[in-house]
């Protein structure tokens, strides 16, 4: 039953429309039937002409269009305005109104108004000739009335839903380059690590060669030393590798981004569990990022630096703030500041967000890294 009810939710159909109309039908039908309790001879003519215009609003589209579609505004607004003709008591025009609508945001504003224009001229004629000059313009009047209000609605929604596609667009460009900024750093970091160790292999490795004549056991020390940094450049290769993977892993935001970040480290000799604790909200891209990186540096400082077996992540929601904590039982804070450089400009991250950042040795043994954020951002002064 899902797939059904799907495909009769609009979501470019703003809500209020929806409930008018179907109101507005059900008083037209409710109207004339009353008006004519007995069966009139153009009742089959007003039913069908009823069940024409439930039909044809189901199958409306909302936002400019190609093909057969956009001639169905069109067919719409003729008809309601043929209720009118079939038995409606006057009270169809307001549906006419929302056919106006309709034409405005499939086919524009100028065309919308050039249609009302159209129809309140015809509409002053027919009734200036049935029942006079005055009532024509009192008619006239209230239309244009109406019509004015419905499409500076019309404008106000399409302006609003205009600034928010432009404002998704500018979002996802600045994901994209935050997350491109962010690889940029990364590598140069990896270069540096990694083209350290390679640096150390290859003097070693010269050491070597030079005592291999004259001091054997001395060349086979630096084979063996250069045997044991390339295992550690592997690793270091592998992890950065890792930690460059994109915020959303396979489309995922938020903890489940971060759960796929925790389940990555499975192989590394630590194991790492990840906990949501709260209800989860939808959080600023920013915090996102914020929250992912911490996580980052505290698996990969786990790996590195801490002689830890076991990573705890906890991603904590409570009220307006979202707080990450993740806890290992490794040796704790070493003699070069574990990892300091990565912290300081995490704790930096975290203030431009409006958040705090703490890093710090557990009581009972192991390293702690602790971001609160808010979850919408909240520029720091």
């Amino acid at each position: 039953m899902q797939r059904p009810l799907a495909r009769l939710r609009v979501p470019d159909r703003p809500v209020l429309f929806t409930v008018v109309f179907w109101a507005v039908l059900a008083a037209t039908g409710a109207v004339a039937y009353a008006a004519e309790p007995s069966t009139p001879p153009w009742a089959v003519p007003f039913g069908v002409n009823l069940a024409l215009v439930a039909v044809l609003w189901l199958l409306l589209p909302w936002r400019r269009c190609e093909g057969w579609r956009q001639t169905l505004p069109v067919a719409f607004l003729l008809a309601t305005f043929a209720l009118g003709l079939t038995g409606s008591a006057e009270i169809h025009q307001l549906l006419t109104l929302l056919a106006i609508a309709n034409v405005a945001f499939v086919h524009g504003m100028r065309t919308a108004a050039v249609i009302v224009g159209c129809l309140t001229g015809a509409l002053f004629v027919m009734t200036a000739v049935s029942h006079g000059i005055p009532e024509a313009t009192v008619q006239s009047v209230v239309i244009v009335v109406f019509a004015a209000f419905v499409l500076g609605m019309t404008s106000a929604v399409l302006e609003a839903r205009r600034r928010r596609e432009q404002a998704q667009r500018l979002l996802a460009r600045v994901r994209e380059l935050t997350v491109a900024q962010e690889r940029a750093r990364m590598g140069a970091e990896m270069h540096d690590s990694i083209g350290h160790h390679l640096t150390v292999i290859k003097l070693s490795l010269e050491n070597a060669e030079r005592f291999r004549s004259r001091r054997p056991e001395a060349a086979w020390d630096e084979v063996r030393q250069a045997k044991e940094l390339t295992v550690e450049a592997l690793a270091d290769a592998r992890r950065w590798v890792r930690a460059l993977r994109p915020l959303a892993l396979e489309g995922r935001v938020g903890s489940a981004a971060l759960e796929r970040l925790a389940a990555s480290f499975d192989g590394t000799g630590l194991a790492v569990s990840f906990e949501v604790v709260g209800g989860e909200v939808p959080l600023e891209p920013d915090v996102e990022l914020v929250l992912y990186r911490v996580l980052q540096e505290g698996l990969t400082n786990a790996v590195r630096h801490a002689a830890a077996r076991r990573v705890e992540g906890t991603l904590t929601f409570s009220g307006e703030a979202v707080v990450l904590a993740v806890a290992d039982d490794g040796k704790g804070r070493d003699r070069e500041g574990r990892g300091g450089f990565g912290l300081s400009s995490l704790a930096e991250r975290a203030r431009a967000v409006g958040g705090t950042l703490v890093a710090r040795d557990r009581p009972g043994g192991g390293f702690e890294v602790r971001a609160e954020l808010p979850v919408g951002v909240k520029v720091a002064t």
